[in-house]
């Protein structure tokens, strides 16, 4: 059975709270200023049981102008509206606002309580109940049933109940996204418990001894204790209203409009990307970058109104807008909002946020536009797919694809295992399914490729780039993920060659010009016919000394070739003089079973100059292994 939440709507003194304690039994007014007053200033809350067995919670919100914010904050996460509207006054400007702010919120189910009947003659009642006919005509509350009552008499009380039973009775239960999130609207204290705080569990849900976090902020707490209609319960879920006792907390740590979440789900941003519609009760304008109050859950904070293909807005126009926020909010796509106005206050409008995490967007761009579009009426894979373009060369992990799309975990994995099959995705992490849009990756594989071909122009001796020499060209924007799997990718295409830490073209191959061909060949004949007696570096230099930087290229050129061989700073051997020598030497410990430095020397007829370098190359080459003076062969 689904979970309501029932609020209350309607104009000051039209008796909202009498109705409800005449309902429930309990007075939702508990504040001083609201008994000596006689007006709800702040939120109250009760449960109402229905003849089904079904438990609604209810919010009972002030009528007054000067309350409004508290209304909205409170009818956020309502699933029908009590429509509370005063027989000896009729339909009031809070009337109107409140109607008004039900529909920009998506309340789509309610009633009216035609209340205070015992004050009016029967005349009189079929009067108003013609005008509410009216007022309600347009509105998500046409044809809604219209309940005549009294919290005096209790006339009509059980046909509201009654009423109320067939309404909720309609209502669908909404998608759960999964991920638990529940805006605070009150905070208070109990003597032996600690601190608590209330709201409707907007998704996902709550365990005892889970640890929450209060976002904005990095507050965490462990949850002490849950409550839902005032009943203790182990675990709290989407659509309750649910009362959590956290440990270690004070009250002054939590204000409302904070939202309580899971550590590390989701996120604060200063932008929102919106789907927004203009209705205020006069003909102004709402021009680009003006200044509005803007409600979501149960906060409120200062924004600005950035239309992104207009100038302004007239009363019942909608657009695609960006809100730039004064401080953090916390929302996730297919969240509605209400803005009001700065000064002085009244209500303007309000819609759908499409993307909770956006970026800075550029004016009148087409593509950002489209994006907005599929957001705002593409199909689920389509919505998913603009956000994933939107996330760019970072990507997207599943956990922030759904608050980012609304979309349901299971729901995306589906969605996400059909587009990877298609090759419309890279899968860069498997982890945490973090996805990039294949065009970003076949963008970066073009890229490296063109940047690949640049460097063997600019250093044609070179065998290839260092592959993080290559990267930081591409630019700190691209990822280390997404630049590994592009690189995995060309090198599986046989595009590129990955040689350790060197990367280059697949068809590269170090071409010499004429002149350093012969340069080449003449250093090849050299160090051959020196066999095991080259030439220092330093004596190679002098003997090229008007090309010196020529032969250093080109002897760089015959080491990654494999026709000289490095054995130290100063001694380069040509790789034929060291095999023969190798063998030799081999036959040698074989037959002897060591050797040692003066036995090397009758071996090779060589100086000290040659002998030591050479033998301790041979150790490093893993022929030989040192036991003191002596060598003896390794795979032995």
């Amino acid at each position: 059975m689904k979970h309501i939440v029932l609020g209350t709507a309607g104009h000051v003194d039209h008796g909202k709270t009498a109705l409800i304690k005449a309902l429930t039994g309990v007075d939702t007014d508990r504040l001083k200023e609201e008994k000596e007053r006689g007006i709800t200033i702040e939120l109250g809350f009760a449960s109402l049981r229905l003849s089904s067995g079904r438990v609604c919670g209810v919010v009972d919100v002030p009528g007054h102008e000067r309350f409004v914010k508290n209304m909205v904050a409170g009818a956020a996460g309502i699933d029908m509206v009590l429509m509370v509207i005063a027989a000896d006054e009729g339909v009031m400007p809070q009337t109107r606002e409140h109607l008004q702010i039900c529909s920009l919120l998506n309340i789509r189910k309610g009633l009216v309580a035609l209340t205070k009947i015992d004050l009016v003659d029967r005349d009189w009642l079929e009067l108003i109940q013609e005008d509410l006919a009216d007022f309600l005509k347009g509105s998500f509350l046409e044809g809604a049933p219209v309940i005549p009552v009294s919290a005096q008499t209790g006339e009509g009380l059980p046909d509201l109940l009654a009423a109320l039973e067939r309404v909720a009775a309609g209502i669908e239960e909404e998608p759960d996204t999964g991920i638990f999130r529940l805006p605070v609207d009150r905070v208070f204290t109990i003597r032996g418990f600690g601190t608590v705080v209330t709201g409707t569990l907007r998704s996902g849900q709550v365990s005892v001894a889970d640890t929450v976090q209060m976002l904005p902020g990095t507050v965490t707490a462990k949850v002490r204790g849950l409550q839902v209609h005032n009943a203790a319960v182990t675990t709290a879920e989407a659509g309750q209203r649910t009362a959590i006792n956290l440990q270690g907390l004070e009250k002054t740590d939590i204000l409302r409009g904070q939202v309580l979440v899971h550590p590390d789900t989701m996120k604060t941003t200063l932008r929102v990307d919106t789907f927004l519609e203009y209705l205020p009760p006069d003909k102004k304008k709402l021009v680009h970058r003006s200044l509005v109050r803007l409600h979501t859950g149960t906060s409120e904070t200062m924004a600005r109104v950035l239309l992104m293909d207009q100038e302004e807005l007239r009363p019942g126009e909608k657009a695609y807008a960006q809100f730039f926020t004064s401080e953090p909010v916390v929302v996730m796509a297919g969240d509605h909002f209400v803005i009001r106005s700065y000064s002085p206050i009244t209500t303007l409008g309000g819609g759908l946020v499409v993307d909770p995490l956006p970026r800075k967007h550029k004016r009148n761009d087409p593509a950002i536009l489209e994006s907005f579009e599929q957001l705002q009426h593409g199909s689920e894979e389509e919505k998913t797919i603009a956000i994933i373009e939107r996330a760019g060369p970072a990507g997207v992990p599943l956990a922030l694809l759904v608050v980012r799309t609304g979309i349901p975990s299971t729901k995306l994995k589906k969605i996400l295992d059909a587009l990877l099959s298609r090759h419309a995705l890279i899968l860069l992490d498997k982890d945490n399914l973090t996805v990039v849009s294949a065009s970003f990756h076949s963008e970066l594989q073009q890229k490296i490729l063109q940047e690949l071909s640049a460097y063997h122009k600019k250093y044609p001796l070179k065998e290839g780039s260092l592959k993080e020499e290559l990267r930081s060209v591409l630019g700190r924007h691209v990822p280390v993920r997404l630049y590994l799997s592009a690189v995995q990718a060309l090198e599986r295409t046989g595009k590129i060659v990955l040689d350790r830490e060197i990367i280059r073209l697949a068809d590269h191959s170090v071409q010499l010009q004429e002149d350093l061909a012969e340069l080449r060949e003449a250093l090849n004949r050299l160090y051959l016919e020196a066999g095991l007696t080259p030439p220092t570096m330093r004596e190679v230099m002098e003997h090229y000394a008007a090309k010196k930087d020529s032969a250093r290229k080109v002897m760089d050129v015959m080491l990654r070739d494999g026709v000289l061989v490095k054995i130290s700073e100063e001694l380069y051997f040509h790789s034929e003089s060291l095999q023969k020598l190798r063998e030799n030497y081999k036959k040698l410990l074989l037959k002897e079973g060591k050797a040692t430095p003066a036995s090397f020397r009758e071996l090779t007829g060589l100086s000290r100059k040659f002998i030591i370098p050479l033998m301790e190359y041979f150790d490093l080459t893993k022929l030989t292994i040192r036991a003191g003076e002596q060598r003896l062969l390794r795979e032995k």
